[in-house]
């Protein structure tokens, strides 16, 4: 009879599950209008972000993919969380995202980039309040939960 191997599924960790604060649909002010709706993939590795809005008089539409990277043939996941957002306009962007208390970063490219958004949540979790900051500019939101 041949031993049957005990194995435990993956499992997606506290920093990655931290992010369903994010969850549930919100209302973009400020540079950057419209509504942005964030998701769980089913088994809570990935949350998904659906993009629609305008931006300097562009109307941008997309989806974000944010999780740690586990490559194919590899058992380890990336040390970071990354995303990548795949746009109307044909971009492709990768982040990393850190949430440290209340205030959330998501680096353009990786850590320590000086392109970056920075934002604070309010004591209800309900309010973000913050700003892109890149080299030559920057911008201010607000996203105001509605879902």
């Amino acid at each position: 009879m041949a031993e049957i191997e005990n194995t435990q599924a993956a499992q997606p960790d506290e920093q990655v599950l931290a992010l369903d604060r994010l969850a549930g649909t919100w209302r973009v002010s400020g540079g950057a209008k419209g509504t942005v709706t964030y998701r769980w993939l089913a088994g809570g590795f990935f949350l998904i972000q659906d993009i629609a809005l305008e931006h300097d008089g562009r109307k941008i539409t997309g989806i974000e993919v944010i999780g740690r990277e586990r490559p194919f043939m590899s058992d380890k996941s990336s040390e970071d969380i990354k995303s990548r957002v795949y746009d109307s306009e044909g971009n492709t962007l990768d982040y990393v995202y850190e949430l440290d208390g209340d205030t959330l970063t998501i680096w353009g490219l990786e850590k320590g980039s000086p392109a970056y958004y920075r934002g604070t949540f309010d004591a209800d979790g309900d309010t973000v309040r913050g700003g892109w900051v890149f080299p030559g500019g920057g911008y201010q939101t607000v996203m105001t939960r509605i879902g």
